[in-house]
């Protein structure tokens, strides 16, 4: 594989990351109070990184699987059916979370980075115990798996945090 086909694979994944990023911060300077700017951040991370980005990798996993076990440096195996559909109930749970409590989204960040920070300690693992530098294993996929939960979870406390603190008298009028 050439140079740009590999950087262009391995960094594909960060579209998932960066445009919900940018997404947010166009619609949120728009924002009259810090409690907006943060809903219009969590959804469109909900949405954007945790729903459309575990979406794309379970169709990709049940359309393309040769594509798939390439890019992540190992042979197809029934076992990639099972991470679609792991893939499938992130992007759930991440749609769920545009319209749940802050509570919830805390809830749904832990329960999305217990399977996507131990797929990052296996990608970790493949490269430097087996060297799979593979696109798939290694780089943006890498950068997803650690911070769309992590994001998430952060919006999410500092969503409530927020919550305990009592409105400004213009915020409650408008």
């Amino acid at each position: 594989m050439d140079t740009f086909a590999y950087l262009a694979q391995s960094a594909f994944p960060m579209v998932w990351i960066v445009v919900p990023a940018v997404g947010a911060f166009l619609r949120a300077r728009h924002a009259t109070s810090s409690r907006e700017r943060l809903e219009i951040w969590q959804r469109w991370w909900a949405i954007g990184a945790f729903g459309c980005g575990s979406l794309w990798m379970t169709v990709a996993f049940l359309a393309f699987p040769e594509v798939m076990a390439t890019a992540i440096g190992f042979d197809r195996t029934p076992f990639m059916f099972e991470i679609a559909f792991a893939n499938l109930a992130l992007a759930v749970m991440g749609f769920r979370a545009a319209s749940a409590s802050a509570r919830e989204r805390v809830t749904i960040g832990i329960g999305g980075g217990m399977f996507l920070w131990g797929a990052a300690i296996g990608h970790v693992y493949q490269w430097f115990a087996n060297g799979d530098h593979s696109p798939g294993n290694t780089g943006g996929v890498l950068v997803n798996d650690i911070l769309i939960p992590a994001v998430m979870i952060i919006l999410a406390v500092r969503s409530r945090r927020l919550a305990t603190v009592p409105r400004p008298a213009a915020e409650l009028v408008a």
